[in-house]
């Protein structure tokens, strides 16, 4: 059988046509293998009517749902390539993405009506040629066709299958340190061998119940999405993540498996009563983005629910380091070990491996690993070198090889589970006339375990903290903006003029304003 992933979820039909595939709570509609797969072929060959072909990039600009589970099993059998779009980015950051992987298709949701109608009068600032609504009732914009015609009108029958292997499946964009996004780029083959690594670490089992509340263009749930048509399970899909809906969706799906990022698992616990709905058939939560502290892991170890700890990046399709519970608990703060079919090396400057629990550069590869940036060669080079993914992040490595990760090399922010880049932030607020320097910190934070904080060199002395904010407003999506301004007369720099951050965290601990 061709290693097509779109061909999986036919493959899985077959097997277990009446399993449930999708529950759509927001819709309260849920569908079988048999019918999420013919759905797909409802999608794909309506594709294929409008001309898209292998290759072609389509975007999609949906909430979790069925449509966005659809849309990308039904372009996968066609071979066209998904370009998953962060639905928090303003239209500057859509349009330079859709412009960048030329996307000549894009299917959207009416939640998101008014920002394409404003990227669609740009017009030749993209490529798009096809602008697909999913109405819902709503006012539909004149120049856009309508999703479910797409459904209606599609065959049902499954179309040709000539996509697979080495032909690209993806490209997921995330923000670069240069302040571009690059898209990383995963193919057919990539993302089978992430199948196989996950279905071999993971606990994940047929029949199991997983609710996916992280939004679908992370590869954290993505990834799980697939995974659940390899091994037969069932994925609970939530458009936006709601500490209270998710106890109550355990409770009335009978979850067996969840994801959350700490910040998530954090607000699941300050729910009045949770102990009041039935989770007891809640095996564990994956949870990555950041550590998960111990006296987290302990709180819901004591109510019987076990939290697996994960690090993945994008660029490798999700799987690096996986640790249980257990582990977690005597090896506070680690990531774990290599998943089933991934290797990691933690190296020095030169390429060297360096002994046990020194710090170097953590390394990943693996059969799952991207096939690179898109449309970008220079930093594919830079980042897979020897067929090791170069991952920017410090890490300790014992002698058990569990992995500690220990600083980050590109400075990367995750807050409340997104990636801030302060690359992007400083070229944002660098263009403000009254700023002569500037360097962005991530500071602890309550509510999203980092926060970004502006230090700011003022060039007008009358330039203020709401000044700096302010401007970012509209200029980037609002989980980047930064969440305060502080002022100093230099940012303090090393020989080759790198801000020394390091010492601006010490100056400026934190916490961050909630």
């Amino acid at each position: 059988m061709r290693n097509n992933i779109g061909l999986f979820l036919s493959k899985r039909a077959h097997l277990n046509p009446n399993l449930e595939a999708v529950v759509d709570p927001a819709t309260s509609r849920r569908f079988t293998y048999r019918e999420i797969d013919q759905r797909a072929n409802n999608v794909a060959n309506s594709m294929l009517d409008l001309g898209v072909r292998k290759g072609d990039r389509v975007g999609l600009l949906l909430l979790n749902g069925v449509e966005f589970y659809e849309s990308f099993m039904g372009l996968a059998k066609i071979g066209a390539v998904c370009v998953p779009l962060n639905w928090r980015l303003v239209a500057d950051e859509l349009t330079y993405i859709l412009k960048d992987s030329g996307a000549t298709a894009l299917i959207y949701g009416s939640d998101f009506a008014e920002i394409v109608a404003g990227i669609y009068k740009r017009g030749a600032e993209t490529d798009i040629k096809h602008w697909i609504e999913l109405s819902e009732g709503a006012d539909r914009n004149l120049f856009a066709g309508e999703y479910e015609d797409l459904i209606a009108n599609g065959s049902a029958e499954q179309p040709e299958i000539n996509a697979g292997e080495d032909d690209d499946l993806f490209i997921m964009y995330t923000s670069g340190t240069t302040g571009l996004p690059k898209g990383a780029l995963h193919s057919h083959h990539t993302m089978t061998w992430v199948l196989i690594t996950a279905s071999n670490t993971a606990d994940i089992r047929f029949r199991d119940r997983y609710s996916v509340a992280l939004p679908m263009y992370h590869i954290g749930a993505l990834q799980p999405v697939m995974n659940s048509v390899y091994v037969g399970a069932t994925v609970v899909l939530l458009r936006q993540f709601d500490p209270k809906m998710m106890w109550e969706l355990i409770e009335k799906e009978s979850i067996t498996v969840s994801l959350a990022v700490p910040a998530m698992l954090n607000f699941m616990l300050m729910v009045p009563d949770f102990q009041q709905y039935d989770y007891s058939k809640l095996r564990w939560i994956l949870s990555g983005a950041s550590p998960v502290p111990a006296s987290l892991i302990e709180k819901y170890r004591d109510i019987g629910i076990e939290i697996h700890q994960v690090y993945g990046l994008t660029e490798a399709g999700g799987p690096g380091t996986l640790i249980s519970p257990d582990d977690a608990m005597v090896k506070i703060g680690s990531a774990g070990k290599a998943f089933f079919h991934t290797s990691v090396r933690v190296v020095d400057n030169d390429g060297n491996d360096v002994p046990p629990n020194v710090p170097g550069e953590l390394l990943v590869s693996g059969a799952h690993v991207m096939k690179g940036y898109w449309n970008n060669p220079e930093a594919t080079a830079e980042t897979i070198r020897d067929g090791w993914l170069h991952t920017g992040d410090i890490a300790l490595q014992d002698e058990e090889g569990f992995i500690t990760i220990h600083d980050r090399v590109k400075d990367m922010i995750i807050s409340g589970g997104e990636n801030v880049y302060p690359a992007e932030l400083e070229n944002v607020i660098a263009g403000h006339p009254g700023v002569a320097d500037v360097a962005v910190i991530g500071i602890p934070s309550e509510r999203w375990g980092e926060s970004p904080l502006a230090v700011v060199v003022r060039k007008d002395a009358g330039l203020g903290e709401g000044d700096v904010l302010q401007h970012c407003d509209g200029k980037l999506a609002r989980f980047k903006q930064p969440k305060g301004a502080v002022f100093i007369d230099e940012i303090p720099r090393n020989a080759t003029g790198k801000p020394l951050k390091r010492l601006l965290r010490e100056q400026f601990p934190g916490p961050a304003p909630e």
